[in-house]
């Protein structure tokens, strides 16, 4: 079963760089608390504007992953994710760029914001997430041209500062939350650190719908 990860001694935003590997990539979120997580910061956690979201617009659950493009535990996910959406038609998925794993994941995450104004997000996520090796300047490159992206543009689009604030918001999240590192998911006041299981998820998501 999934843990409450928010504390009742919330701490404030803290101003973060996004520079790679800022945030340890080990350890486990805080245990279960009776406090609910504070609405400001579930409204700046689910109501995302410029990253991926998934799914139903309008869904009943929330379901947002902290992710790395060279987390290995995320890659083998990104299938769950797909079928969670496909067999649940009230879900709402939030993908948020957390590039703990150094400068290929930075560049990467920049890659794959950049690809949602062409709207090839998915075509370029799960092409990245399925190669072998680091997810770099080297390897996204070519995976966004077989994702059929405008790769002027895309250069272009990665540079811009929105994207930079962007990648940094959620630093700020995963920082304000103690996160522990990828993949991180949360839904409703659950959260799990870690490879979960299909069957796991699903538990959280079903989780979130009894409580409310």
């Amino acid at each position: 079963m999934a843990d409450s990860i928010f504390t009742s001694d919330r701490r404030r935003f803290l101003q973060i760089g996004i520079a790679a590997g800022a945030l340890s990539a080990s350890g486990i979120p805080a245990q279960a608390q009776d406090n609910p997580m504070p609405a400001d910061l579930r409204q700046d956690l689910e109501q995302e504007q410029l990253g991926a979201v998934l799914g139903n617009a309008s869904g009943d659950v929330t379901l947002t992953e902290f992710f790395d493009y060279n987390c290995p535990y995320c890659r083998v996910m990104v299938a769950d994710i797909h079928q969670l959406i496909s067999e649940d038609p009230q879900l709402r998925v939030v993908l948020r760029e957390w590039p703990v794993f150094g400068a290929g994941s930075l560049y990467s995450a920049r890659a794959s914001l950049a690809s949602l104004r062409q709207g090839k997000f998915w075509q370029f996520h799960t092409g990245l997430m399925g190669i072998e090796g680091q997810a770099d300047d080297k390897s996204a490159l070519p995976v966004a041209e077989a994702a059929g992206l405008d790769m002027d543009r895309l250069r272009k689009d990665m540079d811009d500062i929105v994207i930079a604030r962007q990648i940094e918001h959620s630093w700020i999240l995963a920082e304000n939350m103690g996160l522990a590192g990828t993949p991180t998911f949360i839904a409703g006041e659950f959260g799990a650190f870690g490879r979960q299981s299909l069957d796991e998820l699903r538990g959280m998501i079903a989780q979130v719908r009894r409580s409310s």
